[in-house]
């Protein structure tokens, strides 16, 4: 895993068609990724509505994403469930069905209760059970449970936990997540709108919802900051913000799919209870993409 799980990586949509998961228009849309430079893909995260999906469903998109992705392309597959011993079980099930690492957030519905030694016992378990490695997941935003950065640190010393997801967006954190744990561990960021300044702090890349819309774009980036091109990257960065705060923090998921629409990839509606794009949403997205000349 250590020459592969660096670059970019889209945070996959889910396609519906009347409410039920359609693994062909799925299967489209990672046919078209592939000719991309991304580095592989995320199934079943926050993008993909994870927690809308029965695990037969989950397991039939990481089938499915096993069976369409490039040769090189990595599969990490979000498994986190609301206990430790359901996380082991359904992770290892989606490790069977091609799933390369794992990413997990904290359990969060008794969140008041997700102090740092429930969380350690949860992590702790959960690497040990596992047949793939763990990325670790912050995402505070919905989980309301920010991971304690002691506890990033200490987790960061197991074998079976191999990197970080920080998409809280919050700089600050990742850059002493950095500078305080082993410098083998991966780090993402999972927020378009830092990502140069995460690679800045030696991030390894990023998982992105942006690279749904944008994934020329989005790798255009990380080459350029690699190649050294770091003025070139720092403006593309910028022109890129728009964007991403409408599809990620405006207008979310619905926006991501609208824009994938309007791209000619399978977007579609979200499942209930999210709602699609109202017409002034749609105009707002449709001239952030143009001017970033992705439609005409």
């Amino acid at each position: 895993m250590a020459k592969i799980l660096k670059g970019v990586y889209a945070a996959l949509t889910t396609p519906f068609v009347e409410g039920e998961v359609s693994r062909d228009k799925f299967r489209e849309n990672i046919e078209k990724f592939n000719q991309t430079g991304l580095s592989g893909y995320v199934v079943l995260g926050s993008t993909g509505e994870a927690p809308f999906l029965d695990d037969q469903e989950s397991e039939a998109l990481v089938l499915e994403a096993r069976k369409s992705a490039a040769r090189g392309k990595v599969i990490i597959a979000g498994t986190a469930r609301e206990s430790a011993g359901w996380t082991i079980k359904f992770t290892n099930r989606l490790a069977e069905a091609g799933a390369e690492a794992a990413l997990i957030r904290p359990p969060s519905y008794y969140k008041a209760k997700m102090n740092y030694e429930a969380l350690r016992d949860f992590y702790l378990r959960v690497a040990d059970g596992v047949k793939i490695p763990v990325i670790l997941y912050n995402i505070p935003q919905n989980t309301q449970i920010q991971l304690p950065l002691e506890l990033v640190v200490e987790l960061s010393s197991h074998q079976n936990i191999i990197g970080l997801k920080e998409s809280g967006g919050n700089i600050a954190f990742l850059g002493e997540v950095i500078k305080k744990v082993p410098a083998d561990l991966f780090y993402f960021t999972g927020s378009g709108s830092v990502f140069y300044s995460a690679l800045e702090l030696g991030a390894s890349g990023a998982i992105l919802a942006l690279a749904n819309v944008t994934p020329e774009l989005c790798v255009k980036l990380f080459e350029q900051f690699r190649a050294g091109q770091k003025d070139e990257a720092r403006e593309l960065q910028y022109q890129l913000i728009p964007l991403n705060r409408a599809v990620t923090e405006t207008y979310s998921l619905a926006a991501v799919k609208y824009a994938l629409d309007r791209r000619g990839f399978q977007g579609g509606p979200c499942r209930s209870p999210l709602l699609s794009l109202d017409e002034k949403a749609k105009k707002t997205i449709d001239s952030l993409l143009r001017e970033l000349k992705i439609i005409s």
